[in-house]
């Protein structure tokens, strides 16, 4: 009889905890001073700019999980990326041309940006190509690193 109350009173227990409303994660955008939005955003750029020269950035900003989606659809891994930072390069004018940085809570930034690169369509050697692209970021250990992105091809402006 006892085991039973027992049971009663932890089933009431955790009844009451899931009709307490979960607090919302706070998200808040980066200020323009924030030193780890500029590291962020800095690591952007450089991903940006690494269609266009081995620059060897991918191997620290892709955490090993990472998992992207590519503007035809297809999804890739951090050593799919690795392969094609030793690729051989035909793209030129290659930038990043705007990136917001948002935080949820104290370890997870997602990354609203867009870039630029001219004859990375190696169809068509001298015509710019526009994205946007979305990644999110996670602080583990200490490390921020990206573990997911979604990229769109865009007409340029």
């Amino acid at each position: 009889m006892r085991e039973v109350h027992l049971r009663i009173c932890a089933v009431a227990i955790a009844a009451t905890w899931l009709l307490v409303p979960a607090r919302a994660q706070q998200s808040r955008w980066a200020s323009p001073d924030d030193k780890t939005a500029k590291y962020i955003i800095d690591m952007e750029r450089k991903w940006a700019e690494g269609v266009c020269a081995d620059n060897g950035v991918v191997a620290a900003l892709l955490a090993n999980d990472f998992q992207g989606t590519s503007t035809s659809g297809v999804r890739f891994t951090k050593a799919d990326e690795l392969k094609d930072e030793k690729s051989i390069r035909t793209a030129h004018d290659c930038g990043l041309d705007d990136a917001k940085v948002r935080y949820f809570g104290d370890s997870v930034a997602i990354v609203y940006g867009s870039e630029h690169a001219v004859g990375k369509d190696k169809s068509q050697p001298n015509v710019k190509v526009c994205q946007v692209w979305t990644d999110t970021w996670l602080k583990r250990a200490n490390t921020w690193q990206i573990v997911a992105s979604h990229d769109n091809r865009v007409t340029c402006r």
